[in-house]
């Protein structure tokens, strides 16, 4: 077990010790859909042997006041920053357990630009759906919708459906009704990953890949080809459409070639169909392990932006999602020797 520490105060911490918070790091907020994410990252953490960083952040309202002695008032920060100390306290509880190295900090500011920042040195950022209304700061729900798309680290978030997965409870009644729906608790061991032929796809298959060796899952690759839109409505039907898969088909078998040299002993495999990609990686994501999908693609199959994916499969997922953003990796240099690239001549 790990060692446990809080650090109340981020100003004095920060000139005690200059290092950022590095391996996992987790938003709560003392919401259920906080404990989902910080009962994943735990576990994650234990996964990959890294230390956990749990952080919630604060600011202090400023009311305006109105009359004659109008002007500006504050409410205690002491009282605020009590109630976030007491959140994290509760946190660090709850993975005492966990055969980690884990501390935590409060932290004064906007919860995206908090995590945000520490996004530049950690290895992973963890949060869940959406948080307590109530909360100043909001920790969770807007920091799900902004930060997949400018963290410098991957991302995943957590939704509230997952909790029976995680052994937590909800009062949710939305959510205790989805899980209650036959076959919810139907889990394969898979990570799927969408892939759209880009570079940045590529990228999200390579962490995918990473992530399903230390589940010692499958890998399930997707590729969704949506029907024809706008300035290709008018393209003859289906001869048109069967060529179309087929020339993805010989580009995807390539690329799982391509991975299967990097990655010999991982069980892996491909599905390509017709449909909207957001459609199928969130009906996938109801009996899989873990979905990952890029940031952003570079429309490398036809008809097909990863980019425009994410955000929807973020908002209906049914499983964690984590979302990879652009970065370099050496072994994409020699994707080219396993065959034809999208868009090549």
């Amino acid at each position: 077990m790990g060692a446990h520490e809080l650090h109340p105060d981020p100003d004095e911490d920060r000139a005690g010790n200059s290092a950022a918070p590095v391996g996992i790091v987790v938003g709560v907020d003392g919401s259920d859909h906080g404990q989902c994410a910080l009962v994943w990252a735990a576990r994650e953490a234990e996964r990959r042997r890294r230390p956990l960083h749990i952080v919630t952040a604060y600011s202090v309202p400023i009311f305006a006041a109105s009359g004659l002695d109008g002007g500006y008032a504050t409410v205690d920060d002491s009282v605020i920053r009590e109630g976030a100390e007491a959140i994290v306290k509760q946190a660090l509880d709850k993975v005492s357990g966990y055969n980690i190295e884990v501390d935590g900090s409060v932290e004064n500011g906007d919860a995206s630009g908090v995590l945000l920042e520490m996004s530049e040195t950690a290895d992973l950022l963890v949060f869940g759906t959406r948080g307590r209304g109530g909360f100043v700061g909001r920790l969770l729900g807007s920091v799900s919708s902004a930060l997949p798309a400018h963290a410098k680290c991957p991302t995943v978030t957590v939704p509230l459906v997952c909790s029976d997965r995680l052994g937590e409870t909800t009062e949710d009644k939305r959510i205790r009704a989805e899980q209650a729906k036959p076959g919810h608790t139907q889990v394969e061991n898979v990570v799927v990953v969408g892939v759209d032929g880009s570079e940045q796809a590529r990228i999200a298959l390579l962490e995918a890949a990473d992530q399903a060796e230390r589940l010692g899952a499958t890998l399930r690759v997707i590729c969704a080809v949506p029907q024809f839109s706008g300035s290709l409505a008018w393209v003859p039907a289906p001869m048109d459409r069967k060529a179309l898969f087929d020339d993805i088909q010989i580009q995807l078998d390539a690329g799982m070639a391509w991975l299967k040299s990097h990655y010999p002993h991982l069980a892996v495999e491909s599905e390509l169909l017709d449909g909207s990609a957001v459609d199928v990686l969130v009906e996938a994501s109801r009996h899989v392990e873990l979905v990952v999908v890029g940031t952003r693609g570079h429309g490398g199959f036809t008809g097909m932006l990863l980019g425009s994916t994410s955000g929807g499969v973020l908002h209906h997922a049914k499983s964690p999602v984590l979302v990879v953003p652009d970065r370099d990796d050496p072994r994409l240099a020699d994707r080219d020797k396993f065959g034809p690239l999208p868009g090549a001549a």
